[in-house]
């Protein structure tokens, strides 16, 4: 099952009603303005995520379907307007590099904006803490090689938070939790090049260019490792997103 089957599961026979999706991106903004909703609003802070989107599912939006570029920390951003449905679908983690240590006051600000039911898609970090085998090892230092390159080249990382902070974040922001589940991640080669790729296309913003060929060389290792591995296991097996649905108390 997808996360997004699992939301739909979620949701029953209840209408999605006008829907927000509060960090769109190409994968929610797909899926969520194929429901049956009165209106879709999409908002991101980024205008090359806005871009992509656009030209994603731009012909299929409506007169009352809108794209919004904005930030979350903007009090102005959808005043005074509720949506039925809103979707955080990693944002918690995403708004870090728009807005940094707003996490909690991000779900806050999302809870009077929110008429029914507020689904949150996270994922745990991967970064940090424990990795006991070869598959955790591994995706553990492509995120850290990524995430050192991103710091270098004047980028802020993704903070990821876990389920465990986003329940207690919830409660705190006024939201009642009606389910939390985790979904055990396996990582493809897609995602091992894609990680490496993010990285590699940052080299040019170092300006130390021998580190930056240290780096790349580093990079190049590190994927050939990845995938090899990922041949080996069948991917790599470590973590896991978590899809929490809620409701404001």
């Amino acid at each position: 099952m997808s996360l997004f089957d699992h939301v739909e599961a979620l949701q029953g026979d209840m209408p999605w009603g006008r829907f927000l999706d509060a960090g769109t991106g190409v994968n929610s903004s797909l899926w969520s303005t194929a429901l049956t909703t009165d209106a879709w609003t999409g908002v991101t802070a980024a205008a090359g995520h806005a871009d992509q989107v656009r030209a994603a599912v731009g012909a299929h939006l409506r007169p009352q379907d809108r794209l919004l570029l904005g930030n979350w920390t903007d009090t102005s951003l959808l005043a005074g307007e509720v949506h039925d449905t809103v979707l955080a679908d990693y944002l918690i983690g995403a708004v870090e590099g728009f807005a940094p240590y707003f996490q909690q006051s991000l779900l806050r600000r999302l809870r009077p904006h929110t008429g029914r039911r507020l689904y949150v898609v996270g994922l745990d970090p991967y970064i940090v803490g424990p990795a006991e085998t070869d598959e955790a090892r591994m995706v553990r230092e492509i995120g850290r090689l990524r995430d050192a390159v991103l710091m270098l080249a004047n980028e802020t990382p993704y903070r990821e938070y876990p389920a465990e902070w986003t329940l207690n974040a919830l409660a705190r922001a006024g939201f009642r939790v009606l389910s939390a589940r985790r979904f055990p991640n396996r990582y493809k080669a897609k995602w091992v090049n894609a990680q490496l790729d993010m990285a590699l296309r940052r080299l040019p913003g170092i300006k130390d260019s021998r580190l930056a060929e240290s780096l790349s060389r580093a990079i190049t290792e590190v994927r050939e490792r990845g995938l090899a591995l990922c041949v080996e296991r069948d991917g790599l097996r470590h973590g896991a997103d978590y899809v929490v649905a809620c409701e404001p108390r």
